[in-house]
């Protein structure tokens, strides 16, 4: 306490200095318009930067649960989206039959791209309604396809895996073929297959087929970078895909089951014990 006192003492003019001049300052700003509204415009904007670096910070803290959000939301609209299709009957008749699929929402917690036969991982399994041979996509297109699940987490294996055969289509003249990987690229697989009657242009967009019971036609892959004819067969091209997706850096992906797969394996597996 007697510090503080010997403090003011020894600084006792300048401390007066001081509280005189604010006086002053704040008569000079309460009596004069100019002043005064040029103090509340520095004021408004030293307030309206310390309110900004507040929300950024904040903003910055709060993106995992914003991510969660849009997620959800996402997922809600690719049912209302699949509950359109099911449910919307045209005027003439349609033989595009759309099959039932559900989404669920995922997080990878591991994500491999530099081996011959990548995984990821996912922070879902049994209890979440996870099952083998799920689709699995982003925001941006195709991903994989749920290899294995245990009662809290899942594998997926990649379509940059040497054993994945994934359906797929030009969307522009719907000719069919099977995506794989040849390993040189994680932003690129192939699309083999292509009849070479196809016409063919760089920048044309590959989507799934929707020849399989995994994936609802339609959904994104990437665009036509190059193309060539087979080294195996001259018949057909080959086409090297760029895909839409960036898998070096996946974070949230959906998972799509069809609730009709069992139905549609037990029929098809039917009509092959007849042949």
């Amino acid at each position: 306490m007697q510090q503080i006192i010997y403090f003011f003492i020894r600084n006792r003019n300048f401390l007066l200095f001081t509280l005189l001049f604010i006086i002053s300052l704040l008569l000079t700003i309460q009596t004069h318009n100019y002043h005064s509204d040029k103090f509340l415009s520095s004021a408004n904007a030293v307030t309206g930067r310390i309110y900004e670096i507040k929300s950024g910070i904040t903003a910055y803290f709060s993106l995992g649960s914003e991510n969660k959000k849009l997620l959800d939301e996402n997922l809600t609209l690719r049912k209302e989206l699949e509950y359109f299709r099911e449910n919307f009957q045209p005027n003439t008749p349609d033989t595009t039959v759309f099959p039932h699929f559900s989404y669920y929402t995922a997080r990878l917690i591991n994500n491999n791209y530099s081996h011959t036969k990548n995984y990821l991982t996912i922070n879902r399994g049994e209890r979440h309604g996870i099952k083998t041979d799920m689709g699995v996509i982003s925001d941006r297109g195709l991903v994989g396809i749920v290899s294995r699940v245990s009662k809290n987490f899942a594998t997926v294996q990649s379509i940059l895996n040497t054993n994945s055969r994934t359906n797929a289509k030009l969307k522009s003249s719907g000719h069919f073929g099977t995506l794989i990987w040849n390993t040189k690229d994680p932003n690129v697989v192939q699309l083999i297959d292509i009849p070479r009657l196809a016409e063919l242009t760089v920048g044309d967009t590959i989507v799934t087929g929707g020849k399989s019971v995994i994936f609802p036609e339609g959904i994104l892959i990437g665009v036509v970078k190059d193309y060539k004819p087979d080294t195996k067969d001259d018949n057909y091209y080959t086409v090297d895909v760029a895909l839409f997706n960036d898998m070096t850096s996946i974070e949230h992906v959906y998972l799509i089951e069809n609730s009709y797969v069992e139905e549609i394996l037990e029929l098809e597996n039917a009509a092959g014990d007849v042949e």
